[in-house]
């Protein structure tokens, strides 16, 4: 019996991460294809009576392509700059669109990291220790104020790291970790249950 249970154990170990993996894709690849297929898919159905799985996914592809192509050519980078120029004076946008394009260009970028090291600070209180990534340590305004040096961290949640909130910690209360942040991810990730090696 004991053997039985090793057995499975060993299954769900080998099991667990690849359905959760491909379950993830799955949600991905239904989401895109629905945004992108949808109105097409529909047009097909109506007039030739069938539809094509995965089309969405495919035109959403072949419109990435195309903008990256154009935005790359003289031409393109005039009007995805006036285009940009507009979305900076709008109310409402001009709040939101430049901080995700840092955000979405530090994570593309070859040669910025996101996140610089992983830290433990006391936070949310004294005597209570959580895991967090250091992302930069200047913020000139903030410092005046605190009358210190101020590093950000970013306090990931758990099982998302790339949800979670902003903290300012005095420098001298920032604890660097000696693990990489691909090690740091999978602690958030699992809640703790895979530790750095």
């Amino acid at each position: 019996m004991s053997r039985v249970k090793r057995y499975f154990a060993s299954g769900l170990l080998v099991t667990l991460p690849v359905f959760f993996t491909l379950y993830l894709l799955y949600l991905v690849f239904r989401l895109i294809d629905g945004l992108c297929g949808k109105f097409i898919n529909i047009y097909l159905q109506k007039n030739f009576g069938f539809m094509i799985p995965g089309l969405g996914v495919i035109i959403g592809l072949v419109v990435v392509l195309i903008i990256g192509f154009v935005a790359t050519n003289f031409l393109g980078r005039r009007i995805f700059q006036a285009l940009e120029s507009w979305f900076r004076r709008m109310p409402l946008v001009r709040q939101v669109y430049p901080a995700l394009k840092q955000i979405v260009s530090s994570f593309m970028s070859k040669d910025s990291h996101a996140f610089k090291k992983v830290v433990m600070v006391e936070y949310p209180s004294k005597g209570i220790w959580s895991i967090g990534f250091m992302t930069s340590d200047s913020f000139r305004q903030a410092e005046e104020v605190a009358r210190e040096q101020l590093i950000h961290i970013f306090i990931a949640t758990s099982p998302t790291p790339l949800t979670g909130f902003l903290i300012l910690v005095p420098k001298k209360h920032v604890n660097i970790l000696p693990v990489s942040i691909e090690e740091g991810m999978k602690l958030i990730v699992s809640g703790g249950i895979v530790k750095p090696s």
